[in-house]
């Protein structure tokens, strides 16, 4: 297990509760990965729209497997369960599960 061999894209909002909690996730395991700000780049969203084939967000790209419209907690869970990094008891330090205003 080696989290130096993930190459992750996460496409996110400047502000909202599942985009922070995506971040939250990336900084409690110290993942080095690439942010796309889909509000401050529309480009973004569409290259987001069309490699996961839906327009809701985030969107977690790991290693060439896109995890579409995730929380935190499920970007988290996909990376134990495959063995991509150790699971740390820690909280993460924000909520990984909130929702975005207005939704």
């Amino acid at each position: 297990m080696s989290e130096q061999n993930l190459d992750i894209t996460v496409y996110l909002k400047t502000f909202c509760g599942w985009s922070e909690g995506v971040r939250a996730i990336m900084r409690k395991y110290d993942l080095e990965y690439t942010e796309k700000d889909i509000i401050k780049n529309p480009a973004f969203r569409w290259e987001m729209e069309q490699k996961s084939g839906q327009p809701l967000s985030p969107c977690v790209l790991v290693n060439g497997t896109m995890l579409a419209d995730v929380s935190g907690d499920e970007v988290e869970q996909y990376l134990v369960e495959q063995n991509l990094v150790a699971p740390i008891d820690a909280p993460a330090d924000a909520p990984t599960d909130s929702s975005c205003p207005g939704h």
